[in-house]
Formats: C-alpha cells, sequence, structure tokens
C-alpha cells in the first residue's frame, strides 16, 4: 500500500477540519462582539441575550454526543452537511429577528444544533486517519478554532462599524451555510473507506512492535463497552472538573482586569492573549505527544493551567494578568488537541466520535456552570480571587485524576 494517497487523503481531511472549526468558532466567539450593537438597536436586557448564548452553549455541548455518534455509523460528510444547514441558516434568521423568542428558537435552539458538528466530527474523523502522526494531525486542525478566536471578533468589528451587525452576521450565516457544505464533500470517514490505511502503514503489526500512541489498531471499543471500564469514567470526571474552569476565564476576565483597575481595551487585550497562546498550544503540545505519550501531553496541559489561575490569583497588574492569561490560552489549545487523541489511543479509532462525543456532552453541559458559580463567588466575596483558587485547585484534582486513569485492558 501506498505511503502516499493516505497520506495525502489524511492531510485533506485535516486541512478541511481546520476551515470549519476556524469559521465556526470564529463566528461562535465574536457573539459579544455582536452583542452592544444588538443592544443598542433592540433595546433588551443583557440577561436576555446572555442566556441565549448559554442555552446555545448547553445545547450544542449536549448534542455531540448524538453528532459523535452519527459520524461514527453515517459518517461526517452528512454530519457536517446537516451541521452547516442548520448552523448557518440558524445564524441567517438570528440577523432578521424582531423578537426574543425568535433569538432563542433560531440562535439558542437551530444554530446550537448545527454547532454541534464542528468539534467532535471534525477531530474525531482526524482520528481515524491518523496513528502515528496523530498528536501533529490534531495540532494542525485544532489550531482553526484557535485561529478563528484570534482573528474573527477583530474582522467582525470592523464589518459592523461599517456595514451595522445584521448585513454582517447575515453575511456570516451565509459564509458557514456554503463553506461547510463544500468542505463536508471532501471529508471521507476513515482512510479504510478508500482501501487505504492511517499514516499508510500496514496493520497487521504486532502490538508489542508498537509504541503507547500506536496500539489503537487492537483496541476498539463500543460507547457501552467503554462505559464498563474505570478508565472512561475517571477520564470523564477528570473532564467534567477542567470543563468547570475553562469557561470562566472568557467570560469574567475582562470584568477582573476593570476590578484591578485596568481599562476595558487592556482586559479585552487579555482575551487576544489567550487566543495566540491557544494556537501555540495547539502546534506545540499535538506533536510533542507524538513523542513523550498523549497522557504526558494532557498532564504538562494541566500544569500550565494550575499555573494559569495562580497567576490570576496574583495579579494586581497588567503583566501577571497577561502572564495567566497566556498560560490559560496554552492550556485551552492542548486540551482541545489531546482531547479527541486520548480517546483514540484509550478506546481505538471506530467508535471515537460517539466516545469523544459522550465524555465532551457530559462535561459541556456540567462545564456550562462554571461562569456563573465564579460570578456568584465573586458577588459575596468581593473580589475573583477565591474563585481562582479553586480553579488552580480544580486543576489540580484533574491532574491527579489523570494520572489515576489506567490504560484499558488490550483488546477482545
Amino acid at each position: 500500500m501506498s505511503l502516499f494517497p493516505s497520506l495525502f487523503y489524511g492531510w485533506v481531511v485535516t486541512a478541511c477540519a481546520f476551515v470549519v472549526l476556524f469559521v465556526t468558532y470564529g463566528v461562535q466567539y465574536s457573539f459579544g462582539v455582536f452583542l452592544p450593537a444588538m443592544l443598542d438597536e433592540l433595546g433588551w436586557q443583557r440577561a436576555s441575550l446572555g442566556g441565549a448564548f448559554s442555552l446555545y452553549t448547553m445545547v450544542y455541548s449536549g448534542c455531540s454526543w448524538i453528532s459523535g455518534r452519527l459520524t461514527d455509523t453515517a459518517g461526517p460528510r452528512w454530519v457536517v452537511t446537516a451541521g452547516g444547514l442548520l448552523l448557518g441558516s440558524g445564524i441567517i434568521a438570528t440577523s432578521q429577528m424582531t423578537a426574543q423568542w425568535q433569538l432563542y428558537l433560531c440562535y439558542g435552539l437551530i444554530a446550537a444544533l448545527g454547532m454541534s458538528s464542528a468539534y467532535i466530527p471534525c477531530n474525531t474523523t482526524v482520528v481515524k486517519w491518523f496513528q502515528r502522526k496523530r498528536g501533529l494531525a490534531l495540532g494542525l486542525a485544532a489550531s482553526g478554532s484557535s485561529c478563528g478566536i484570534l482573528l474573527c471578533p477583530w474582522l467582525t468589528a470592523l464589518c459592523i462599524a461599517r456595514w451595522g451587525w445584521r448585513p454582517v452576521y447575515f453575511a456570516c450565516g451565509l459564509i458557514i451555510l456554503v463553506l461547510l457544505i463544500t468542505l463536508a464533500r471532501f471529508m471521507v470517514r476513515n482512510p479504510e473507506q478508500l482501501g487505504l490505511t492511517p499514516d499508510g502503514e500496514p496493520l497487521a503489526q504486532s502490538p508489542a512492535s508498537l509504541s503507547d500512541n500506536q496500539t489503537d489498531t487492537f483496541r476498539n471499543w463500543t460507547l457501552p463497552e467503554a462505559w464498563i471500564t474505570p478508565s472512561f469514567w475517571l477520564f470523564g470526571f477528570s473532564l467534567v472538573v477542567m470543563f468547570l474552569t475553562i469557561p470562566v476565564p472568557f467570560v469574567h476576565i475582562v470584568a477582573f482586569a476593570q476590578d484591578l483597575g485596568l481599562s476595558h481595551t487592556n482586559g479585552a487585550l487579555a482575551v487576544s492573549v489567550m487566543g495566540i497562546s491557544a494556537l501555540a498550544g495547539n502546534l506545540c503540545l499535538g506533536p510533542l505527544s507524538d513523542r513523550i505519550g498523549r497522557r504526558s501531553g494532557m498532564a504538562v496541559s494541566l500544569s500550565v493551567h494550575i499555573a494559569a489561575y495562580l497567576f490570576f490569583y496574583s495579579a494586581q497588574g497588567l503583566g501577571v494578568l497577561y502572564a495567566g492569561a497566556a498560560a490559560f490560552g496554552f492550556f485551552y489549545g492542548g486540551l482541545t488537541t489531546l482531547l479527541p487523541a486520548l480517546v483514540g489511543d484509550f478506546f481505538g479509532r471506530l467508535h471515537a466520535g460517539s466516545i469523544t462525543g459522550f465524555l465532551f456532552a457530559w462535561a459541556g453541559v456540567l462545564g456550562a456552570w462554571g461562569p456563573m458559580i465564579a460570578g456568584y463567588v465573586r458577588d459575596v466575596s468581593g473580589s475573583y480571587q477565591p474563585a481562582f483558587l479553586y480553579g488552580a485547585a480544580a486543576g489540580g484534582l484533574a491532574l491527579v485524576l489523570l494520572l489515576l486513569t489506567p490504560r484499558p485492558a488490550v483488546s477482545r
């Protein structure tokens, strides 16, 4: 079997995943840029718009289980196509809304259902195409979301200032609809569908000849089979603890900067620092995990997470705040890269969509409460410091659970 065709198709799938994640996450994290213009025109309460985004987050996280399973059974081509139709049409409809119920229906439900076709289907498809270069490929694919977070809010802000929020949001929805439907045609479920193998490597190698990151060919658990392993639950609880802390800096860092006496612009710049560092985490920890092992790479990422929250806890000025933002972004980029890779290593390629989707849905829905808890702590104590200390402790607990997670028994 020639190595070139498999690598060629694998990198095509990776490139498509990059673009899908770029536009979907870029538009998603531009919501805050549209918020002031929406408030000015519609005269609604911030809680109304914020509630729609919370509903959106919970729906797309929860439905990732379904989209992951459909990726395994029907294939990413159909899942991403359906996602493009739902997400694109939902955002287009949101651009024309005049009532709050329309916002919750079009954005909180329809667009959210479409968004569930992004992270899990794209990354688990990349998992199936690579074995030896899995960390590198996932790092490149996941960097699409980091680039989108970095560039799209800035671009949309410029466009809104010139044309207004409704035409720009309509254009965002149209771009998503056209791009996702087009790119989906190039996303093949796995190399075996084309008579190829992951990385072009022969599948008949003995397990003893493979490294810790390369034995997944012999480990293809279904979701019900994975449920009964201690590895699944320990890793799942580690993710829940992690996800409780992930949205907190994205939601509260600007307000925290203002608590420190810094300007709104300085706080907003911290978000850009997180985006740049997330890209570094994608590109560094993915390839590094191919060399040192996926669990070790995730442990590095979590160690940086703990450092980030300790920086936030001790921050009194701009320098330490940005150091915390940089560390947190690096952790976030590493996590988005290594989560599907670690699932693929533990439980195999064939059902990676179902298993990763379930874990992401479970952890994402519970983790959506993190910003609310941090806000409550700030309201009660008058400071974000206790919440940041709890975040560091949560990172430590997640690291311990990860290190205690055993590799599942060798295959049936």
